[in-house]
């Protein structure tokens, strides 16, 4: 997985390519805590992501509980296959999907 880093209106916005899975999981989970210390709205675009392990949905559910109230996470353009994960699992009613 590949990560690009853009900022746009007080944002950090990541966006992810590839596959998030156990072997990628801990790098996005350090992007995010790095990011959060710098800024207080992160969005993640997952337009180019192909897929999502539960490992991957650890480090959101993990990530969203920690800033929850003070910062905001955005996950944005999530399609097809990752989309269908997240409205199964219930993450679709926590996460901030845009």
């Amino acid at each position: 997985m590949t990560i690009t880093k853009q900022t746009e209106d007080n944002k950090l916005i990541l966006v992810l390519e590839g596959r998030l899975d156990t072997v990628t999981a801990p790098q996005l989970d350090a992007e995010l805590k790095a990011a959060f210390e710098e800024h207080d709205t992160i969005e993640v675009n997952m337009e180019k992501l192909a897929y999502i392990s539960s490992a991957g949905l650890r480090v959101l559910h993990s990530t969203h509980k920690r800033v929850k109230g003070s910062k905001t996470l955005l996950i944005s353009n999530a399609t097809g296959t990752v989309l269908d994960i997240f409205e199964s699992t219930g993450f679709s009613s926590f996460l901030n999907l845009i």
